[in-house]
């Protein structure tokens, strides 16, 4: 049994019954439409709102990912998701270890304070990076106060 080129569906006539391509050793009819295939290099690409998401998914990882790998890197609006990404992980690891310092300098009951802070601040952390994700997947650009011009600047 033959295959079609263009889906790879088992064809049994003189035509494709998924995509309508002329079978193996067919010519295409005159005068009609040749069946077109996609450019190979659009077929694998992630749509631009799954790759601005992908860009917070593990930080600094996935923002230098997304700033080197060809189509994505000339693209606007992927490329401020990446150096945002990238800067609020910079940032939040530098106010972790601000605090951790700090926790060792103060004594045990402060610092018993302080955890109970550092453990909020990371759930604020935790839900901006959930909120940053769902905002790019949907399309928004969501440009955060301090981080956010810094990002668009490098885009």
């Amino acid at each position: 049994m033959p295959f079609c080129a263009n889906c790879g569906a088992a064809v049994e006539g003189k035509f494709c019954p998924k995509c309508g391509a002329s079978a193996p050793g067919e010519t295409p009819p005159a005068g009609g439409p040749a069946p077109s295939q996609p450019p190979a290099a659009s077929a694998n690409a992630l749509p631009d709102n799954a790759a601005a998401a992908l860009c917070y998914i593990l930080g600094v990882i996935t923002g230098i990912l997304f700033l080197t790998l060809e189509p994505y890197n000339r693209n606007r609006d992927i490329r401020f998701h990446a150096w945002q990404s990238i800067f609020l992980f910079v940032g939040c690891l530098a106010i972790y270890f601000a605090e951790i310092v700090v926790a060792w300098i103060l004594p045990w009951f402060l610092m018993a304070i302080l955890w109970v802070v550092m453990l909020a601040v990371g759930m604020g952390f935790f839900v901006l990076w959930l909120v940053l994700m769902w905002k790019a997947y949907n399309g928004q650009k969501w440009v955060l106060p301090v981080i956010g011009p810094m990002a668009e600047s490098k885009a």
